[in-house]
């Protein structure tokens, strides 16, 4: 099933409720994604659980929360007390990848397991069949508008290839650069689930003709 998740890191900050209220009105819109960056682990800050919280305010959408920071295992509490669904680690600093995430769903939440463009599927294996989605970063991660890796579209397939091999039932999501010109062929590799930030927020005519654009896109194939 296809799914599309806005990025609020590209929203226009002054106006966050207001656009969060706006794409929950939107048909195509089936989640929110938050970028949570520290500064540490990925060159840049954002949010922490307070914005999660305001933005569960305005909307019932999930809030699929993308943990971009160093020991993210600290956080896990305070993110689902603010009203996160889902929470999404990063297999590159996270030395006990599994207990992060019994951890997570211990709280009731869906667990992720985020990969860098530069990391190899292999650093998946073992803990595929433990997770509810599997989220490729198609850009190095700290910053909206990148450029989309038009490698990573090979590490896509062969993610879904492990997957589909695991018997498991795990989402496969991509993250960067994302845009109904990049949006097809990723979905021809494999994933599901589509994070766009610039491409919806950034939409000359408004956030519902960037939802659109990009569902038509995916919907032709």
């Amino acid at each position: 099933m296809i799914k599309l998740a806005p990025s609020i890191l590209s929203a226009d900050f002054a106006r966050l409720g207001e656009q969060v209220a706006e794409l929950s009105a939107i048909q195509g819109v089936d989640m929110l994604h938050v970028d949570v960056m520290d500064g540490v682990f990925v060159p840049n800050l954002s949010f922490g659980p307070l914005i999660v919280e305001a933005v569960r305010r305005h909307t019932r959408l999930p809030l699929d929360t993308h943990l971009m920071i160093e020991a993210p295992g600290r956080y896990f509490r305070q993110f689902a007390e603010a009203g996160a669904s889902s929470l999404t680690v990063h297999v590159e600093n996270c030395p006990h990848l599994h207990r992060d995430v019994e951890a997570i769903r211990e709280l009731g939440l869906q667990a992720g397991v985020a990969i860098n463009p530069g990391t190899s599927p292999a650093a998946l294996e073992g803990i595929v069949e433990y997770v509810d989605k599997v989220l490729v970063m198609t850009v190095n991660p700290g910053f909206g508008g990148q450029r989309f890796i038009e490698r990573t579209l090979g590490k896509i397939a062969r993610i879904r290839a492990m997957i589909v091999a695991s018997g498991a039932s795990v989402e496969l999501a991509v993250d960067g650069g994302i845009s109904a010109k990049t949006a097809l062929r990723v979905r021809r590799a494999g994933a599901e689930v589509f994070v766009a930030g610039s491409a919806v927020f950034g939409h000359p005519q408004g956030l519902a003709a960037g939802v659109r654009e990009i569902r038509e896109a995916l919907e032709a194939l």
